[in-house]
């Protein structure tokens, strides 16, 4: 309830301003009666009659005080001058018979983008009226009326800066909240995004690397059918682990997109301890595979080892599809820092697809998710033919997760 009064001024301004001009010209009618009889002794007031002039100069000042938030300054200079004019008349200058103009020094502070006419006008318009109180009387020179018109300018000014100041802060605070309110929707927005890709990376890897198994396990079982019906059967039945496979690999990666099956068991990501049965499943195509190992093998971030079974999965997938040769090499190189991996098919026509990046609209983007992967956990890879014939993939990986940015910057 208290805030919605505290908000009825502000939407009702109109009548707010109507009020206000009504208040001051009868203040200033009323107090223009009232004068100072010197020489009846100090407190003694004569009463006048009521002044039409007075009652005119304090109407015309107030209804223009409707137009104080669009035209401060021209409503100041109108008011003072109304002021002027009243002490000109020979009417004691006060605040009340002021008052209309020292509203207008108040909004010309508050509402005029000038910051310095904001702060210089109302103290030259309180300085005119001043002069315009002494020319009238000088003697006594600090009289009620004066002081509380040089008090009654100087609280203007204060209240103008004031409303300024705090105007400018909630100005500030709205500013800040719509920035930081974009901040999190585009935040949000890369994430969503990143989530798709690296989702699009797992699927893409999941259906080309299966998908060319069960090829291959298909047109070797179809051959078999009519020359050797019995090694058919053993071709089939690996045709059948490959598609389980590929359907328990797909159902993990897209029961992440389910909020529903949050909670549901998953399959282990997979990684370097699953490389033995990676190599077994391409094997069991025909294509002839050796592994070598330099080093001491060291664990690596969940991440990193993701992406090196990726990487290797997706290198071997290319050899099968792609590779004029039914042999490859696997190497795992561990150093310091690093695990380097090289996956090479000796010998052998690499078709042109294959050569550099790969056409997105026949080839799919398995050199390009490679690449991503290895960047996304601190990696860099390489790919292309060798000199004596065929293709190699190699990618360096860190053995350690980089640092964030914060922690990198807190090092130097």
């Amino acid at each position: 309830m208290t805030a919605e009064w505290s908000q009825w001024p502000r939407r009702h301004s109109r009548a707010v301003d109507v009020v206000i001009a009504i208040l001051l010209c009868g203040l200033a009618t009323y107090a223009s009666r009232l004068a100072p009889d010197h020489g009846a002794g100090q407190g003694a007031v004569v009463v006048r009659p009521a002044s039409l002039a007075v009652f005119g100069l304090s109407a015309l000042a107030s209804f223009t005080l409707l137009w104080r938030r669009m035209f401060p300054r021209a409503v100041l200079v109108i008011t003072t001058a109304c002021g002027v004019a009243i002490g000109a008349l020979g009417f004691d200058m006060s605040i009340v018979t002021a008052g209309a103009a020292l509203v207008a020094a108040y909004s010309i502070g508050l509402w005029t983008s000038d910051l310095r006419t904001a702060k210089v006008a109302p103290v030259i318009a309180g300085g005119v009226l001043l002069i315009t109180s002494l020319l009238n009387q000088f003697w006594p020179l600090l009289n009620p009326g004066r002081i509380t018109l040089v008090a009654a300018v100087l609280v203007a000014g204060a209240f103008a800066e004031a409303g300024r100041s705090r105007r400018d802060y909630l100005a500030a605070l709205h500013a800040r909240a719509e920035l930081a309110e974009r901040t999190r929707e585009e935040e949000a927005r890369q994430r969503v995004g990143e989530e798709r890709l690296r989702i699009a990376r797992e699927l893409h890897d999941i259906v080309a690397h299966h998908m060319a198994l069960a090829h291959a396990q298909a047109s070797t079982a179809a051959y078999l059918l009519r020359t050797k019906p019995d090694q058919a059967q053993e071709m089939l039945d690996q045709l059948a682990g490959t598609t389980s496979a590929a359907l328990r690999e797909l159902k993990a990666t897209v029961g992440l997109l389910r909020e529903d099956d949050s909670d549901a068991p998953l399959e282990p990501t997979p990684g370097l301890a699953q490389l033995s049965e990676l190599l077994t499943s391409f094997e069991r195509t025909g294509l002839t595979l050796s592994l070598s190992i330099t080093g001491v093998p060291r664990p690596l971030s969940p991440g990193a080892d993701l992406t090196a079974y990726r990487i290797i999965q997706e290198a071997l997938t290319n050899v099968t599809k792609h590779a004029g040769t039914s042999a490859a090499t696997v190497r795992l190189v561990y150093s310091r820092l690093l695990l380097t991996i090289s996956v090479t098919n000796a010998g052998g026509a690499v078709p042109e697809p294959v050569r550099g990046e790969e056409d997105s609209d026949s080839q799919g983007y398995g050199l390009i998710g490679m690449n991503e992967r290895a960047v996304s956990v601190g990696g860099h890879l390489q790919a292309g033919c060798r000199p004596d014939g065929g293709f190699e993939v190699t990618t360096e990986l860190p053995l350690e997760p980089p640092k964030p940015p914060d922690d990198e910057d807190k090092t130097l």
